[in-house]
């Protein structure tokens, strides 16, 4: 059976601490595989975010292991985990935190600056990225000049420029109108498809379900349900025609 690219195993966490303090995850087990976009789903307060800032090595389990392409958390301090997220994570956010005063390109490049990678290649990487994302003609531009679906887009950009092992999202339609929430979800399936690397959507909005390969469903700190879509031969493609009322006939 081939390695998953993140594999949680019985991860509990506490959050806070004395009287405040609260289980936000109560033996979680969750892996992601290469190919698959994977959707987490469940109400406010369910344990989603947590979850996903420990697949992220973000945060650290109170007790359960966590591996990252083999690699296990468990020990690793603060640098080791930096070096596990720069080498196989990267992140896409609701506010997309781009940096007002750097170019798309520039903000896509910070993800080999971090390495102490400034080659050309890095820069042609970052290139490379924002064409896939559709926004080869926005290189030069500054967030304050980018729509927010335009923005996102960059900051998926730049989660995918350093051919990260994982891409985990979290909420990444939320602040968008349901057109551009649409695109920036077909850009993430279409990441999806390549076998080595795995994408996790941290959602709770249900107009995104057709997007995903599978669904986890997350309450109260554990996780209450799979489901393994077009496991019949459903394409995605059919399956968004049919949820938009477009399907031919």
């Amino acid at each position: 059976m081939k390695q998953p690219v993140i594999d949680a195993s019985n991860v509990v966490k506490f959050l806070g601490s004395g009287a405040g303090r609260v289980e936000a995850l109560k033996g979680v087990a969750l892996a992601l595989a290469g190919g698959e976009l994977t959707l987490l789903m469940g109400p406010s307060g369910s344990g989603k975010t947590t979850l996903l800032s420990i697949l992220g090595c973000m945060l650290s389990p109170t007790r359960g292991t966590v591996r990252v392409r083999g690699h296990s958390t468990q020990g690793l301090g603060p640098e080791d985990l930096a070096k596990l997220r720069r080498d196989h994570i990267g992140f896409i956010f609701q506010s997309y935190h781009l940096f007002p005063t750097l170019t798309a390109a520039e903000n896509v490049r910070l993800v080999f600056d971090v390495r102490g990678e400034h080659s050309r290649r890095a820069a042609s990487k970052a290139m490379e990225a924002l064409s896939i994302v559709g926004l080869a003609h926005k290189t030069k531009s500054y967030p304050v000049e980018l729509s927010g679906g335009e923005q996102q887009r960059v900051a998926i950009a730049r989660a995918i420029a350093g051919n990260a092992s994982a891409i985990l999202a979290d909420e990444p339609t939320a602040a968008l109108d349901s057109e551009n929430g649409h695109a920036i979800m077909s850009i993430l399936a279409g990441i999806a498809k390549d076998p080595a690397r795995a994408v996790l959507v941290v959602s709770h909005d249900p107009r995104i379900v057709p997007f995903a390969d599978r669904i986890v469903r997350i309450e109260d700190g554990r996780i209450v349900g799979e489901e393994q879509r077009f496991a019949g031969g459903y394409n995605r493609n059919e399956v968004e025609l049919a949820v938009h009322g477009q399907r031919k006939r």
